[in-house]
């Protein structure tokens, strides 16, 4: 009996430990530095920074409705802005969810805040609240992530477009996001450290 109440003991924690992981996941962590060439360069698309590969989370779950509600949950976004060139500019990166599977217009779009100057910037979104995100099947999953730098003049303010770009180019930044599920609260103690300049 008492070996039977030790076991409970001690897989108790365990069991618990495992529900709370199971509450959010990093979609992606990735720290870069973004130049004019970069964003004239990228393809298919200008003033695009694409997440894809190994640069995703393995872990991703195929279907994000079941058995945990990502869909209806929200998502953190840390932006860490390392280097910007002086001026405060208002800049701000969209973050494109592309789907293995899409509807209408086929990919949906949140973004950061503008922001001015380097520093940390964070926010909660919810998922059923940002751009066309009902024209992704999310039973389906996610394949990548297309991150767009641009200015404050609204969808088609692509950074690379601007005559005087050198107020946005070159950048280094490092944004994250953690896909929280439904009814929970971001943890940022379940993610790694960080430390400006390093994952």
């Amino acid at each position: 009996m008492k070996n039977y109440l030790f076991v409970l003991y001690v897989a108790f924690p365990l069991v618990f430990w495992a529900q709370s992981e199971t509450k959010q996941f990093v979609l992606f962590d990735e720290e870069f530095t973004y130049t004019k060439a970069d964003a004239d360069n990228s393809s298919p698309s200008k003033s695009h920074y694409y997440v894809t590969g190994d640069k995703l989370n393995p872990d991703i779950p195929k279907d994000w409705t079941t058995p945990v509600d990502y869909r209806n949950g929200t998502v953190h976004i840390r932006l860490e802005v390392l280097e910007k060139p002086p001026g405060k500019e208002p800049t701000k990166w969209t973050l494109c969810y592309i789907p293995n599977k899409g509807q209408g217009n086929g990919y949906g779009c949140t973004s950061t805040d503008l922001f001015l100057d380097e520093g940390i910037y964070e926010k909660d979104v919810s998922m059923t609240e940002f751009w066309e995100n009902e024209a992704i099947i999310w039973a389906e999953g996610i394949k990548q992530m297309d991150l767009v730098i641009k200015d404050d003049s609204g969808g088609q303010g692509h950074a690379h477009k601007r005559a005087d770009h050198e107020k946005f180019f070159p950048t280094k930044v490092r944004i994250t996001m953690v896909q929280v599920a439904k009814g929970a609260t971001y943890n940022p103690s379940l993610l790694p450290a960080f430390s400006a300049g390093g994952h």
